[in-house]
This record gives structure tokens, sequence and C-alpha cells, in this order.
């Protein structure tokens, strides 16, 4: 929570196309992660409106933030796992809270997992798997809604330089199947390698858009 006083982002005007991969940077406590909270509706704007795919979420009913989540995946830096259920059982979840149907399950776990490269390590548990491979299993379990919107806070923040590097690469890949990526990070070599739009945030304000940035402060 916010106190009366303080301002988490202000003045912010941006426009993100679909299937756009965008970097958001900044220094700590510039507004980043509360960025991504009003994105998912954890926090609501005091002024402004938020829209997401035609969808004015700014102030969005409680019973409706489960189908906005739905439409946006999220990734944490901490994996966040359940550490007693298996690669399958951990993606498979996502889908059981909101009564998926388990013909449907069967179908839409083996597919992500596709996607993330970990086919054959359905039946591993968190505990036997590196950090690379955990952070994989959090971008199966947050595309099993297929998202039209993947928010990436910090995925590469546990991770070292090669398995950093192999998370990019799947998030461009995801990207280049039409969801729109939003990676906010510290890293700046991730963000220079990139070459696309970067948006800086400074003083809960954007400094700078750039559609082929770096990652200048």
């Amino acid at each position: 929570m916010y106190s009366p006083t303080t301002v988490g982002v202000k003045s912010v005007n941006l426009h993100i196309k679909p299937g756009e991969f965008v970097s958001v940077v900044g220094q700590s406590g510039t507004g980043k992660t509360t960025l991504v909270k009003l994105l998912i509706a954890e926090e609501r704007p005091t002024s402004g409106s938020i829209v997401i795919g035609g969808w004015d979420i700014s102030h969005i009913r409680g019973g409706d933030v489960p189908i906005l989540r739905r439409q946006i995946g999220v990734v944490f830096q901490d994996f966040k796992l359940l550490p007693k259920k298996t690669v399958f059982e951990n993606v498979a979840f996502a889908l059981e809270v909101c009564g998926t149907k388990k013909s449907r399950i069967k179908k839409i776990v083996p597919q992500v997992l596709k996607i993330v490269g970990l086919s054959e390590k359905a039946g591993r548990y968190p505990r036997q798997m590196s950090g690379g491979e955990q952070q994989r299993v959090v971008i199966a379990r947050a595309l099993v809604h297929r998202p039209k919107i993947l928010v990436a806070d910090e995925p590469t923040g546990n991770l070292d330089s090669i398995n950093a590097r192999e998370i990019i690469e799947l998030l461009k890949r995801i990207s280049e199947f039409g969801t729109t990526v939003l990676l906010v990070t510290h890293n700046r070599e991730i963000v220079n390698s990139l070459h696309k739009r970067v948006i800086t945030l400074d003083g809960g304000m954007i400094s700078q858009d750039n559609e082929e940035g770096k990652y200048i402060l």
C-alpha cells in the first residue's frame, strides 16, 4: 500500500503494440514494480486510465481480476514453485485453480513444456532442477492461459549469465509467436543486446522511450 503522499508513477503515457517486445528499466524505486502492479490490477490508479486490449481496467471489479490475469502471464525473479509438486503438476496447478477439465490440462501442459524445452523433465521436482530450468517452469506456467501479454519482472535476477541469456532467448521466441513481452530488468547487458524498445523510468515518470534503445541511466 502507498501512503497518501507517496507517488508510485505519474504522468506515464505510453502505448505498447500487440506482439511488441519492450524493456522497462530504471533505478530501484523509480516505479517499475508499481507499473507491473497496475497492469495486473494489484494496484489501482488514482487518476488516468489503463487500457489492455481495448479493456479499460482502471476501475476493474474484483470479480473480473482473475479474467484479466489469465490474459497477462507474469514471471517473477523468485520462482514461487510448489516444492512437493513435479514440473508437470506445478504447471497444471495454474489450470486446476481455474477449474479446467483434466482432459484439457493433459493436452495443454505438454504443449507449454515443449515451448520452454522441458518435455523430458515433466516428472522432476524443483529441487532436482537448475535455476534456469526452474525459471523455464515459471514461464511455462505463465503461458498456460495463452496470455496476450507476458510480464517478466527481473526474470534473470537469480541466474548466471548463461542461464540468463537462455531465458531471454526464450522470451524473444515467445514474442515472435505474437505475445506482447514486457521485460522489467536491471541487466544492462541484456537490454543492450536486444536492440528493442526501451522505456526508462525516473522518479515515477518516463524519462526516455526509444524504439531501439539502450540501458542509459
